[in-house]
């Protein structure tokens, strides 16, 4: 069994409050959830308005499965409008 795990820090351009920043997270995060079948969390930058860092995992007993599904959640991301993708790492334990 092999742990896939990303880091993705993001920036928000048009949040002006942590409702804003949280309502876009929020959308994104179910919307992750339910088509990529991992597990994501906020994992950092709680209490600013502007950026967060979400961290993604996955189970799987291959590893290119693993990076076929941490890539196509990147570019799903990276898709989005209201935010920004800034930087991301992802690793395979």
């Amino acid at each position: 069994m092999l742990l896939g795990v990303c880091t993705i820090n993001l920036y928000f351009p048009d949040s002006h409050s942590l409702k804003d920043k949280r309502s876009i997270i929020q959308s994104i995060k179910l919307r992750i959830r339910n088509k990529f079948n991992v597990s994501i969390s906020e994992i950092n930058n709680h209490e600013l308005w502007k950026n967060t860092t979400l961290g993604i995992s996955c189970i799987g007993n291959e590893k290119s499965y693993l990076n076929d599904v941490l890539n196509e959640v990147i570019k799903f991301i990276e898709r989005q409008n209201k935010l920004q993708l800034i930087d991301f790492k992802t690793s395979i334990l």
